[in-house]
């Protein structure tokens, strides 16, 4: 086991990584930049390293000071969190060279899923069920109309090293079709300095199932079942629940054990989510994230299984601490993304809590570092904390939701509390009838009645 491990992240999921490090008797450091200083999980840790000033490229993107950081401390593992250089082969490669370990996969399989034309190459060769469209970027817009046509309309073009929804564009027809090429190839050029796009059809009322992994490479790995991250604003999650309510018990076991045969096919070592696009019965691949998830807690909730446990026990080759035949999922879990914006217009709102006070009793979680007199500061993420609560059923667990967000206090700041205690009292969240354009066609209809 490791002696010593650096946390390269900030705020929530710097702390819960901590607090996981702690239970396994392992020493803590962490790094932040200036504005950060007075940052709980900094309070916490055993040792703490300034790597910088506010601007993430400047800090917890600087992978020089990171690595100088476990130099100096001695630590002899990193785990990313999520975010920042949580993806970043490069980052695992250095760390690599210099005799640290990276909790997390090895740099070609972050390579390999961070393209998503080749994630969806490796994921067809693996079995894992895609969406019809381009085996990988289209070379010109004779092709494109070929496969198109082929496929059918409506389809979607999507960025091959997009992300957060940049670079994807909807064609409904052939007349469509131009347009939406030279805009993606516009915006992915612009995002990420590559501008190849490729075809896929677009499904038009899908849900977005994501299937947890965990892998210990050495070819065996296990599945923790599926979250339900449907709720969606932007591309960007903000309800997630496990189990899916749309999932029944064949469903669940057949896509989970065609990911946990996939995964250990691969070699994977660490824990990974394999997402998907879910319609009329049918998986259909969207992308492999690898590290830990936001909603990891959800499937914790459910399992009993401690995530970044199992992610550090793998990474100092341990291996997995549970068989699949063992996993069993115990009732129903939702994870609430409370950020510090408006929740109407959801423009950022930095500055001081005020009053900070978290709900309690059985079944609820929060994950934050958040605290009264705490200041957000402006340069990141607005996610103040992660409300995650449990029940025995589906039920049981929209009623102690409700419970909960009505204890919820934070002041100072406008946050998208109000947000989440309309949805939880509304009658589509409350039969699991909804999809990934539920959201923002509810919100937009709130507006036009305001």
């Amino acid at each position: 086991m490791f002696q010593k491990i650096l946390i390269a992240n900030r705020g929530e999921i710097a702390l819960r990584v901590l607090r996981a490090a702690k239970e396994l008797g392992i020493r803590t450091v962490v790094v932040h930049s200036t504005a950060d200083a007075d940052a709980m999980h900094v309070r916490l840790a055993d040792e703490s390293v300034c790597i910088g000033p506010p601007p993430s490229r400047d800090s917890y993107l600087n992978i020089h000071q990171i690595v100088a950081a476990c130099e100096i401390t001695g630590a002899d593992a990193v785990h990313p969190g999520y975010g920042f250089l949580s993806e970043n082969a490069k980052f695992a490669d250095i760390l690599a060279a210099h005799k640290i370990t990276f909790i997390g996969p090895s740099g070609d399989h972050i390579r390999i899923m961070g393209d998503k034309i080749e994630a969806k190459r490796t994921a067809k060769r693996l079995g894992i069920p895609v969406v019809p469209g381009s085996d990988g970027a289209v070379s010109d817009d004779r092709e494109a109309f070929r496969i198109a046509s082929e496929i059918g309309f409506p389809v979607i073009i999507k960025a091959s090293a997009g992300g957060g929804g940049r670079g994807m564009k909807v064609a409904r027809s052939a007349e469509d079709l131009p347009v939406a090429l030279a805009t993606a190839r516009s915006e992915a050029g612009a995002a990420f300095g590559d501008d190849a796009v490729y075809i896929e059809k677009y499904l038009e009322k899908p849900r977005h199932i994501e299937v947890q992994i965990v892998g210990d490479g050495a070819g065996k790995a296990i599945h923790l079942g599926e979250r339900d991250c449907s709720l969606q604003r932007r591309h960007q999650k903000v309800w997630e629940e496990a189990n899916s309510p749309a999932l029944n018990a064949e469903e669940r076991s057949r896509i989970g054990d065609i990911c946990s045969k996939a995964i250990a096919d691969l070699g994977y070592s660490g824990a990974g989510t394999i997402e998907f696009l879910y319609e009329n019965g049918e998986f259909y691949f969207i992308e492999m994230n690898t590290r830990l998830q936001v909603e990891h807690p959800v499937t914790e909730a459910i399992t009993g299984i401690d995530l970044v446990h199992e992610q550090i026990r793998v990474a100092s080759g341990g291996g997995l601490s549970t068989r699949q035949e063992d996993i069993k999922f115990a009732g129903h879990a939702i994870e609430c993304r409370i950020n510090a914006e408006d929740a109407r217009t959801f423009t950022p709102s930095p500055g001081t809590i005020t009053h900070f006070h978290t709900p309690g009793g059985l079944g609820i979680r929060v994950d934050s570092g958040a605290y009264s007199g705490y200041r957000i500061p402006p340069y990141y993420d607005s996610l103040i904390g992660k409300l995650i609560v449990h029940g025995r059923n589906r039920v049981e667990c929209m009623m102690r939701l409700r419970r909960a967000l009505d204890e919820f206090v934070v002041d100072g700041v406008k946050t998208t509390l109000p947000l989440f205690r309309d949805l939880v009292g509304n009658i589509d969240i409350a039969n699991g009838d909804y999809d990934i354009h539920w959201l923002e066609k509810h919100l937009a209809e709130t507006a036009a009645a305001a």
